[in-house]
């Protein structure tokens, strides 16, 4: 594994090629973020916000979204993928947040991931923007680039996500996730451009 040090200098390089990273999820609160982020798994983020607008304009909030039929739910996020699982971690997400948070979405990972359809990746987008809590969401992105780079071996993603954690200051979790996430969309795929990266210079893969 790197040093805090050289994982800082990664990062620096990371952030020439992604400047102000963030999510690319659109929401304008943390239950459409919530959402938005149960939707994205196993589609895109581009899909996702071709979808929510009609979503959340019918169901803007946990109260209305609770009370939805199953079937008019599934027709309308049916173009994410595995609609109808989604559905019922839907459902079950905004019920349980009427029943045991007055509809309002909790600021912590144990009450996050006791959601219905809700893990630690999920969780830790939220938490990160939208409810002001550092927050190292591990995606295949962050688990790909970052063993690439070096900084972590493994592929177990809370293995990851706590060595990550160890390595960047906690206030920069979200905004590093975040530059991981992005580079291994645009740049280190699962075949990289390595000659065009920044991080070249620093990065296991590239001098193996």
């Amino acid at each position: 594994m790197k040093s805090p040090a050289e994982a800082r200098k990664i990062l620096a390089a990371l952030e020439k090629h992604h400047p102000d990273a963030d999510t690319e999820l659109a929401h304008r609160n943390a239950f459409e973020l919530l959402v938005a982020t149960i939707l994205s798994a196993q589609s895109t983020d581009r899909r996702v916000n071709e979808v929510t607008p009609a979503l959340f304009k019918k169901y803007p909030d946990a109260r209305a979204l609770a009370k939805a039929e199953a079937s008019e739910l599934e027709a309308l996020i049916h173009s994410t993928g595995f609609f109808r699982q989604k559905t019922r971690a839907l459902l079950g997400m905004a019920r349980t947040l009427l029943d045991e948070h007055d509809g309002q979405v909790p600021k912590s990972m144990d009450a996050l991931t006791a959601l219905p359809g809700v893990g630690r990746k999920t969780a830790n987008v939220v938490l990160g923007h939208a409810l002001g809590v550092p927050g190292l969401p591990v995606d295949r992105h962050v688990l790909r680039v970052s063993n690439r780079l070096g900084l972590v071996h493994s592929d177990d993603p809370v293995r990851v996500e706590e060595e990550l954690g160890k390595l960047i200051p906690k206030k920069k979790w979200t905004q590093a996730s975040d530059t991981l996430i992005l580079h291994g969309r645009r740049i280190c795929k699962p075949t990289p451009q390595c000659r065009i990266c920044f991080a070249r210079p620093l990065c296991d893969y590239a001098h193996r």
